[in-house]
């Protein structure tokens, strides 16, 4: 997919939030320039969370940074700095998420580069913004979630809080970030201006949980208060959550509950018809559904409800889930190669443009892979004037 054909991006940006961004612009058909410091590269190339490696490097590294090029620069080093002000001065995009300062005492900050290339989009990552007490704290994604009210939603009412099981925040913060980038693009494309893009991991988890803050801000600032048992949302009357069965688990969305107690030949719930209750109530109702939905199974369950048009689900791990039919159909799965031949599977792009798909075999690359090659093509041999 080539919408972003002749985009040129050079990117500063480590580990998920800022690397995500570029991902996406690149998925989308824009040239992404990794900029990587000698020896060492992305930090995110030994940022190990488990014992798989590709070519001695992280997992995550791979499937964040395919389809880029790799550009070796030390930014303390007066010549190399000078190459990286020339590329800047012919490109389209300039992202970071370094904490804030950082580019400023490089001498690339938006100010700057911007008289390098009065119609630059440059786009940066931060933890908490430039502002405010929080402004130095590490914009690590447990820690936002921590901060940011995320970890009160889940799990049940006497439970501990329990964050998400994936960095969520730093792929928001990189979706939003290319957003704002496209929608800059745009503009520029009208009227040639720059633009500064910025957005932090604290204002994008907010963002993310706009349902639940604004009913805390119309509701007298009452904190949502999470069901005893099987909860999903604090604020979604029952039978909104998961359960376990005799074999296996179902999840259960928003439902009547009377039907519930025909299907499910339940009397006890045969009680509870009206609707207002269903909140109010609904640790008891829950009650009820837990010991009951334990005399079947899953597969059992979801054969009577289905048809009558429940909404519910079988709970999966990604073995069961890649057995299903509706996962293969989606063709979610992408084998990309690196420089040295290596073929890895990883996910693809989930956007899809006059039902065509953004896809590229291209892998991660080698550390300072493209070095020659962007040297020439750009001329960064001859110094800025």
């Amino acid at each position: 997919m080539n919408l972003l054909q002749d985009i040129i991006v050079v990117d500063f940006s480590q580990f998920l939030s800022g690397p995500s961004a570029g991902l996406r612009l690149a998925d989308m058909g824009a040239r992404v320039i990794k900029i990587e410091r000698p020896g060492t590269g992305d930090i995110c190339r030994q940022l190990y969370v488990s014992d798989t490696r590709i070519e001695g490097e992280s997992t995550i590294f791979h499937a964040i940074n395919r389809n880029k090029q790799s550009y070796a620069a030390d930014l303390k080093d007066p010549s190399d700095l000078e190459k990286i002000k020339k590329l800047i001065a012919q490109a389209d995009v300039v992202l970071h998420n370094f904490r804030p300062g950082v580019m400023e005492r490089i001498g690339l900050d938006y100010a700057r580069v911007k008289e390098l290339n009065p119609g630059i989009v440059y786009g940066e990552v931060s933890g908490y913004g430039n502002e405010g007490p929080w402004k130095e704290l590490p914009g690590q994604d447990l820690l936002v979630q921590a901060l940011s009210g995320l970890t009160w939603l889940s799990n049940n009412r006497d439970e501990r809080p329990t964050p998400m099981g994936v960095s969520v925040v730093d792929i928001l913060a990189g979706t939003y970030l290319a957003q704002g980038i496209l929608a800059a693009l745009y503009r520029r494309g009208m009227d040639g201006q720059s633009s500064l893009v910025q957005v932090s991991m604290m204002e994008a988890v907010l963002d993310f949980q706009f349902e639940v803050l604004t009913c805390f801000y119309n509701d007298g600032r009452q904190l949502p208060v999470r069901s005893q048992l099987s909860n999903g949302n604090a604020y979604i009357p029952a039978p909104y959550g998961i359960y376990k069965t005799r074999e296996g688990y179902l999840s259960l969305a928003m439902g009547d509950i009377p039907k519930l107690a025909e299907l499910l030949q339940c009397p006890s719930l045969a009680v509870f018809t009206n609707a207002a209750e269903w909140y109010d109530r609904r640790d008891e109702i829950k009650e009820i559904l837990t010991w009951h939905l334990m005399t079947r199974s899953a597969d059992e369950w979801l054969a009577v409800l289905q048809p009558a048009d429940v909404w519910c689900a079988k709970v999966m791990d990604y073995q069961d889930l890649m057995q299903q039919v509706g996962y293969k159909v989606l063709n979610m799965e992408l084998r990309v190669k690196t420089s040295n031949g290596l073929s890895l599977k990883t996910t693809r792009c989930p956007i899809r443009i006059d039902g065509q798909l953004a896809v590229s075999e291209k892998g991660a690359p080698l550390l300072g892979e493209h070095n020659e090659l962007i040297d020439d093509q750009f001329g960064l041999g001859i110094a800025i004037s």
